[in-house]
């Protein structure tokens, strides 16, 4: 019996110092490390001199390795005795496509863990002083992929609920189609005030901030490509006031919210 197994590891969202202790454990010991495009090039330079490195990355419109043959790549090694460390940007089970690579691996037999990383659905906003949650002003967070096509009705992602249904929406991979879901959450009701951000490479030294309402922040951010998350609430407002720039506006606003609470 193959002593091989694969590990999924969560290599967070971008700052290498963001992975969990037990996944960078896991990555000193590997012999395969299957990777990501977000993943940083210092995140690699953990794993052993002689360890096997795959590209197997994605971005918007550019899927060099497929799914499938990710699957494929992964159950090779695994089957042929390595320990295999697919290293995935941010938590592998949100939108990274973990839980279809841990199918794959059950499914041929090869034992797999999955090692839970920091998402960037939360800790980017975090990082760019954005609370998802905040008492007063916010007090649920959806989280959906801006990946699928909002100009196409009956999609999974329904925005029209969305619109009325949140305190704070963070967006991921919805960079290209940013003017047409504030259009869409706009037409549901979604007020065009709603302060909104968009954050580029995020946790990392070459992180930018874009800051508008929803009715604007497509044009504003407009020269900012992916990768990007999106944040829609009045939690945006607290970013000045917790980067300590705004003290005073944003203390006030902070007092108020949480004398509503």
């Amino acid at each position: 019996m193959s002593s091989g197994r694969v590990v999924l590891v969560g290599a967070g969202p971008g700052d290498p110092e963001l992975i969990t202790l037990r996944g960078l454990r896991w990555l000193k010991r590997a012999e395969v490390v299957i990777y990501d495009h977000l993943v940083s090039p210092l995140l690699l330079e953990e794993a052993p001199p002689g360890a096997l490195r795959i590209f197997a990355g994605k971005s918007a419109g550019d899927h060099c390795v497929p799914q499938p043959a990710i699957n494929a790549l992964l159950v090779h090694h695994a089957a042929s005795g390595r320990l295999v460390v697919r290293l995935k940007g941010g938590d592998p089970f949100v939108f990274g496509r973990g839980g279809e690579e841990t199918l794959a691996c059950v499914t041929a037999g090869i034992p797999v863990e999955v090692v839970p990383g920091v998402s960037a659905a939360l800790a980017v906003p975090a990082a760019a002083c954005i609370p998802v949650i905040h008492r007063g002003l916010a007090s649920s967070v959806a989280v959906v992929t801006g990946h699928e096509d909002p100009s196409k009705l009956g999609g999974r992602v329904n925005w029209e609920r969305l619109a009325g249904s949140v305190d704070t929406l963070v967006i991921l991979m919805g960079v290209a189609a940013l003017p047409v879901i504030a259009l869409r959450l706009m037409a549901a009701g979604h007020d065009a005030e709603t302060p909104a951000a968009v954050i580029h490479r995020g946790t990392t030294p070459a992180e930018e901030v874009v800051t508008g309402t929803l009715g604007d922040i497509a044009r504003r951010a407009a020269d900012l490509p992916p990768p990007a998350t999106i944040v829609i609430g009045d939690v945006v407002r607290l970013r000045d006031c917790l980067r300590g720039l705004d003290a005073g506006v944003g203390a006030a606003q902070a007092k108020q919210a949480a004398g509503r609470a």
